[in-house]
């Protein structure tokens, strides 16, 4: 890995359950930083026999999605415009590319709609980008009368024991 140059310090990468920032590579080891700041040493013959995401290795931009429902009730053309105008809620969001709203499923309780955005800078992670932007849909469908529904369920009794039927 040192010498192929296909993980350096400062990578953002993902091993297994592990994802976090290069800190050191050893001639044994490399030193892998979480979000946590915790530094774990994984072993050299890990690397080569696990499957390794380099998300900075030949381009730092990485695409975060952002799932939301909203009701059946609602327009889903709408609710695209509004998640649009909701991608540069994170000032880390880029211009180029664009970000995109598609909607990707009709759901249980409702229509699954998708907003897909680019930062540049992997290593400042993702989930404070999704923060920004969920605030700000949340407070755009509320304006919009867009409702993000309740898991429902409907409970059918095929029958009733006679101690519980109503007298």
């Amino acid at each position: 890995m040192i010498f192929d140059r296909s993980i350096k310090p400062g990578d953002v990468i993902t091993i297994g359950e592990q994802f976090g920032w290069v800190q050191e590579l050893k001639s044994r080891y490399i030193v892998l930083r979480n979000r946590d700041g915790v530094d774990t040493l994984i072993p050299n013959e890990t690397l080569i026999t696990t499957e390794v995401v380099n998300w900075s290795y030949s381009d730092r931009n990485v695409r975060i999605r952002v799932p939301v429902d909203i009701s059946y009730d609602d327009d889903p053309e709408e609710a695209l415009k509004v998640l649009l105008e909701c991608a540069h809620a994170s000032e880390r969001v880029l211009h180029h590319p664009a970000p995109n709203a598609l909607v990707t499923d009709f759901a249980d309780s409702g229509v699954t709609l998708e907003l897909r955005v680019w930062v540049a800078d992997p290593e400042s992670g993702f989930e404070n980008v999704r923060s920004a932007i969920r605030i700000a849909i949340w407070k755009a469908f509320k304006e919009a009368r867009i409702t993000i529904p309740y898991p429902q369920r409907d409970l059918y009794l095929k029958s009733v024991p006679e101690t519980l039927k109503p007298s």
